[in-house]
């Protein structure tokens, strides 16, 4: 109880600026164009910073075990294999709508609020864990709910279905900055002090405007219709993914950090990037919508139990 006490002591004023950034639009007045920039802002400037000026320094950072990929991405598949026959045998769902409940059991919130978790209760010992799972997240996921869809509509899947992904992956200012940061830290150069500062002034930014800029966000939708399929998405999300990462982390003897980095994803809520794809194939909206909702509002009490339940950081 005591580690569990402490990490929400941790944890509670993360979402607590979920919750300033949910009244700002909801009952403050602040519109979604606000919203919408700040986000942007976010995604394209703050966290870039914050993520290459970690990866610049490469050659000083801890040592990763690859392995945690095959832990995390194979839970993933498991999952998302389980999310479909439990859509089809239960909710009696379409291909494409499988496809898409599915993936709100593994896709999380890892930047906007995966991160800033990360950093508050692992350490920024934790983070060259958390990229190396973010610069493949995005391309493996969307590629397998492409080609679910894809094969569910037409039973055949294209090459450039794989090649849209690839670019639009390679294009994401995220994946971009872990990249480019990298190659920079294997170069050993230093960053010449001002850009130093610089980049740190806004990556001090970076944690508090994602994750009010994520409550902004969860204003715009809704609890709507379908809070059944809501649920079903929401526990396989909160509870049954972390389960099967673990197990798989625990399986390959991962080391204590990378265990808590993955386990940690795993707890995270469902992203907004699921509810992107539900509008894009026309399938669960609704539903996807509440679940972010519902998943959100649950984590900031499963994630800390989880990460008590794993014991204290290495």
């Amino acid at each position: 109880m005591q580690d569990f006490a402490r990490i929400v002591a941790l944890t509670a004023p993360l979402f607590f600026l979920v919750l300033v950034g949910y009244a700002m639009t909801r009952w403050g007045g602040w519109s979604a164009a606000v919203a919408d920039a700040l986000t942007r802002f976010v995604f394209c400037v703050a966290v870039p910073a914050l993520l290459f000026r970690l990866m610049s320094d490469f050659s000083r950072l801890p040592p990763v075990d690859a392995r945690l990929l095959i832990a995390y991405f194979g839970a993933c598949l498991a999952i998302f294999v389980a999310g479909r026959v439990i859509a089809a045998r239960v909710f009696r769902l379409d291909g494409v709508a499988q496809s898409v409940f599915a993936l709100g059991g593994i896709f999380s919130n890892n930047v906007l609020l995966g991160l800033p978790l990360a950093r508050v209760t692992l350490g920024e010992r934790s983070l060259p864990a958390i990229s190396l799972v973010l610069v493949f997240n995005s391309l493996t996921l969307w590629t397998l709910a492409t080609v679910s869809v894809e094969w569910a509509r037409q039973r055949e899947v294209s090459p450039g279905a794989y090649f849209q992904a690839a670019k639009a992956v390679l294009a994401n200012p995220i994946v971009a900055s872990i990249l480019v940061g990298t190659l920079w830290g294997l170069a050993a150069v230093p960053l010449p002090g001002v850009i130093d500062r610089t980049l740190a002034l806004v990556s001090d930014a970076a944690v508090p405007l994602s994750l009010i800029a994520l409550g902004m966000g969860l204003a715009q939708f809704g609890i709507r219709e379908g809070w059944r399929v809501s649920a079903a998405i929401t526990v396989m999300k909160l509870a049954g993914q972390p389960l099967v990462v673990w197990l798989l982390a625990r399986a390959l003897s991962l080391p204590p950090l990378e265990t808590q980095a993955i386990v940690l994803l795993a707890t995270l809520p469902v992203g907004a990037n699921v509810y992107l794809m539900s509008r894009q194939f026309g399938a669960l909206g609704g539903p996807v919508a509440s679940s972010l909702l519902f998943s959100t509002a649950l984590a900031a009490v499963t994630t800390p139990l989880a990460l008590a339940l794993l014991g204290p950081v290495p």
